[in-house]
Parts: C-alpha cells; structure tokens; sequence
C-alpha cells in the first residue's frame, strides 16, 4: 500500500561577498549568527516530527483493505452489498469510524493496475477508463461462453456489482441477458473491473467481488464505510464528513 510522500523544501540563503573584518563587532555578530542558526535547526526538528506524527496519524484513515481468507467464501450466499461487504472484509476489526475508513478504502496501486492502466490514488480517472471500454470488454467476453456465463452468474443478481447508490437501481447492476439497468458511468465502469478481472486474472469469484467493492468505496466513500461501520455496530452518523459520490454518473 503505497502512500503520498511530501518532500519540504526549507529555502536557504546564501550571502555572497561578504568580507571578514576585525573588528570588536565581529565577535557579537558571530554568536548572534550561531544562537540563530541553533534556533532554526530547532524549528526544523520540530516541524519534521510534527510531519512525520501527520503522516502516521494519516495512514490510520487509509490504511490497508484488509486480509481475509476469501477461499471459504460462498458468492451465492451473498444477496446484498452490506452481506458482500460483512464476508470480504474484517469487519471485525472496526471500532471507531476511523477503522472503517482505513478497512474499507485503499490507496495506492492495485496489482492488475498497471495492466488496466488504473490506480486506486486516481477513482474518477479510474472510472472514466473502465466505463469507456465496457463496450469492448462486454463483446470479447460474449464470445466465450464460459467467461459470459460466469460473468452472469456473478453480476446478474443483487452481489453489489452495481452503481446502487446513485441510481436506486440496488445491488444489481445487470439484468440476466447481461444488459445494464443503469447507463451511470458508475455501472459500467464496475461491469468493466469484473470483466477485464475474469478474462485476464485467475481471481476467483470472491476475490473479484472484493475489488469491485474497492473502487465502490472510492466512488461512493460515505455509503460503503457507513455500511461497514453499521455492521460492525458503530455509529455511521459520524462519517458526515466523508463525500457521497466521487465521479459522475
């Protein structure tokens, strides 16, 4: 999990010129000079431990996914998001709001990224480039009927595979003849992760399924972290902060 370094630049000032005179004055301007620089080394100490307590504090918001042995886990059993979401993550885990958050959105790149040319850092253009090649994704994957008929199974019934909470389409993103039910640029782009993830990785059923529920939480960080907190027994009233939707529909 990778996270954004910041790199401070503190200016320094160079004095060119400037020729040494014995002089009593010379003396008093020598220690003034020390005594200054003693006190800006410790501001800088400071103001470096104060970023590196930031940075920590800050991973614990967007922290890792979560490890859960997905190989046990039954799809078919799943018939809502808030199911999906109490099986693929350790929802266990969460005691405060800020456990959810740092359970249920990740950062960085994930490992197929690079080969579909997302990132988790960027969602809307994650979005934008998953929803334009569904229309090809979708075609390459009717023509094996194996990879159709899981592709169906999976995402033609209410699993989450859906843009749910901006359409009130629910859980279910796709009719059973594999036709959308919702054109969002939500709905599509996360048709499109299922698709490229069957076609080009061994992930199973579960491990697809958490994924798109990755990008969900990116897309929609309030709704996917309130679930997870609800679940877990918290209050999701305290998520106010959090933004509905992230990309448009």
């Amino acid at each position: 999990m990778e996270e954004e370094k910041h790199v401070y630049h503190h200016p320094v000032e160079h004095s060119e010129g400037v020729h040494a005179v014995h002089t009593p004055q010379k003396s008093h301007f020598s220690t003034l000079h020390w005594v200054l620089l003693a006190v800006f080394a410790a501001v800088l100490l400071f103001n470096q431990w104060q970023v590196g307590a930031f940075q920590t504090g800050s991973s614990s918001f967007f922290g890792s996914s979560g490890d859960v042995d997905l190989s046990s886990v039954d799809v078919t059993q799943i018939h809502s998001t808030a199911q999906g979401i109490a099986l693929l993550f350790p929802v266990g885990d969460i005691k405060t709001d800020q456990d959810a958050i740092s359970v249920m959105i990740p950062t960085g790149t994930p490992a197929y990224g690079d080969a579909m040319g997302v990132s988790f850092d960027d969602p809307i253009g994650a979005e934008n480039s998953l929803a334009a090649g569904y229309p090809a994704l979708k075609a390459q994957a009717k023509q094996d009927a194996a990879v159709w008929d899981r592709y169906i199974a999976l995402a033609a019934a209410p699993r989450g595979i859906s843009c749910e909470f901006c359409c009130g389409v629910g859980a279910q993103g796709i009719s059973s003849d594999g036709s959308l039910r919702c054109g969002c640029a939500h709905n599509p782009a996360v048709q499109a992760l299922t698709l490229w993830l069957m076609m080009n990785t061994d992930y199973s059923d579960a491990e697809i399924l958490k994924e798109v529920y990755k990008f969900k939480t990116l897309w929609f960080p309030k709704n996917m972290v309130g679930l997870a907190l609800q679940i877990a027994g918290g209050d999701s009233s305290v998520l106010s902060q959090l933004p509905g939707q992230v990309g448009g529909c």
